[in-house]
């Protein structure tokens, strides 16, 4: 029996004036992986950037929804059902305000700890039962100020935390594609 297909999506708005912000982490990663594993991200039918690859004998898929982060389960159920990818076999990358700026945790699912953008996949999918890999953007904010702060960028200070924290999500992504969460938490977490 072939590998069944990973599909890793990372979680961000789409448009220039949110590049490089904290909540943009997860288009970072995933546009990273599509630079270093080859693979073009075109515009697809599901209202995201997809393309899809193969990573040893692994088929694998790379998506953007560009349905604004809040909206993300609109691009993520039709991109499951079409491709054929169970829930377990998705990794959605998503920023995380609860964790230190750079930090890393990777869960087989479990609740949304407040992202509208994981709140809205699981309602859409009908299950928490699907991998996250967190990325800590920190909380250095004033109550109320919540949004402001995930649409701000790092600052010069947090950059080199962050850009480590970014290459090490790659990694932990491409373990995923082959060896699954579990193997990836075991090594990232």
């Amino acid at each position: 029996m072939p590998p069944s297909k990973r599909l890793i999506v990372g979680l961000g708005n789409p448009g220039a004036k949110y590049e490089g912000t904290r909540h943009n982490v997860g288009f970072v990663v995933v546009n990273t992986l599509a630079a270093q594993m080859d693979v073009s991200l075109t515009a697809g039918r599901f209202n995201a950037l997809e393309g899809w690859g193969r990573y040893g004998d692994r088929p694998f898929g790379l998506a953007l929804p560009l349905t604004y982060v809040n909206r993300s389960g609109e691009a993520v159920k039709p991109l499951l059902n079409y491709n054929n990818v169970d829930p377990a076999d998705l990794l959605v990358v998503v920023d995380d305000l609860h964790l230190n700026v750079g930090a890393l945790r990777l869960r087989p699912g479990g609740g949304s700890g407040g992202h509208n953008g994981l709140t809205h996949i699981a309602q859409v999918l009908g299950t928490t039962d699907f991998p996250r890999l967190r990325i800590g953007v920190g909380n250095d904010y004033r109550k109320g100020e919540q949004a402001n702060y995930v649409l701000s960028r790092f600052t010069p200070e947090q950059k080199p935390a962050i850009n480590e924290a970014l290459d090490r999500a790659c990694e932990a992504a491409r373990t995923f594609i082959c060896d699954g969460i579990e193997a990836a938490m075991n090594q990232y977490n």
